[in-house]
C-alpha cells in the first residue's frame, strides 16, 4: 500500500470513529499515574494522534491529528490542536519536554521518518512515551482494518530507538485490545460489514467496559522481555548530544 493510500485509509476510518463520540478524560487511562508525575517538568508538551482519547491533559497541550473532528473537539477543550502528519511535525527542533504517541506510529508507512521527527522536536533530556504492537507473526486482519502498517520486531524497534538518540528508561505491557481470535474476527466482521453500528457499539459500550477492566500499568526500569508481549509502552529519554555524535 502506498503511503498516500494508508493516510487516506486512516483518515476515513478515524474521522468516522471520532465524529459521533465524546472526549475521554486522560485521568481515566492507566497511563495517568505516569503522565501526571512528569507534568511538573513538562511545561511544553505534545501528543500526536490522540483522537478523542488523549493521554495528556487537554488544556495547554499541543496536539497533532489527521482527524478534523478530533482536532475541533480538542480545540474546544483548550488544546492547541492542529491537523497534520507525524512525518512532518510543524514544530522547531527541541520544542518539547514531553511527547506522547500512543497507538500511532504503527499507522505510519515511513516510520523511520516518524521516529526521526519525534526525536527532533524533543529537547535534550526530554521524554518520549509511545506504544506499538509487536511481532509480525501475530498480524491479524484486525491490524489491517484499523490501518496498521506493521507490527514491530523487538530487536529492530530497539535499533531504531537507539539510532534516533533515544534511550529506554522504562517499559510496560500495554494495550486494551483483545487477543482472542474469535473476538477479533467478530470485530473485523462488524467493522467491514456494519461499520457505523460497530463504531457506535465500540464507543458507547466496549470502550467504557474496557476502561473499567484495564489493569494498572506495571512499569519496569529498562526494557522488559518482549517475547510474549503483544503491545509495549516505552518511556524514552532524548540523550544529550556529544561531540562524538556531532
Amino acid at each position: 500500500m502506498k503511503p498516500s493510500d494508508l493516510v487516506a485509509k486512516n483518515s476515513e476510518f478515524y474521522n468516522a470513529l471520532w465524529a459521533k463520540t465524546y472526549l475521554t478524560s486522560p485521568k481515566r487511562f492507566n497511563t495517568w499515574q505516569l503522565i501526571s508525575a512528569l507534568l511538573p517538568s513538562a511545561a511544553m508538551r505534545l501528543e500526536v494522534g490522540p483522537g478523542l482519547r488523549p493521554r495528556l491533559p487537554v488544556g495547554g497541550t499541543h496536539f497533532l491529528d489527521l482527524s478534523a473532528p478530533a482536532v475541533t473537539r480538542l480545540q474546544a477543550g483548550g488544546g492547541l490542536a492542529r491537523i497534520g502528519q507525524l512525518t512532518e511535525l510543524p514544530f522547531a527542533d527541541g520544542s518539547f519536554d514531553l511527547v506522547v504517541a500512543c497507538d500511532v506510529i504503527e499507522h505510519v508507512e515511513d516510520d523511520s521518518r516518524a521516529f526521526a521527527e519525534l526525536s527532533r522536536v524533543l529537547k535534550e533530556g526530554g521524554r518520549l512515551i509511545f506504544s506499538v504492537p509487536l511481532h509480525p507473526a501475530r498480524w491479524t486482519e484486525f491490524d489491517a482494518v484499523v490501518g496498521h502498517a506493521r507490527r514491530y520486531v523487538p530487536a529492530e524497534l530497539l535499533g531504531t530507538i537507539t539510532e534516533n538518540g533515544l534511550v529506554v528508561e522504562k517499559s510496560a505491557v500495554f494495550g486494551m485490545q483483545s487477543n482472542n481470535p474469535r473476538l477479533l474476527r467478530f470485530a473485523v466482521k462488524g467493522l467491514t460489514e456494519h461499520r457505523s453500528a460497530a463504531i457506535r457499539w465500540y464507543n458507547w459500550l466496549f470502550l467504557p467496559v474496557g476502561m473499567l477492566l484495564q489493569q494498572r500499568l506495571k512499569l519496569t526500569d529498562g526494557l522488559i522481555d518482549l517475547a510474549g508481549v503483544h503491545e509495549v509502552l516505552l518511556v524514552c529519554r532524548r540523550q544529550k548530544l556529544t561531540m562524538t555524535a556531532l
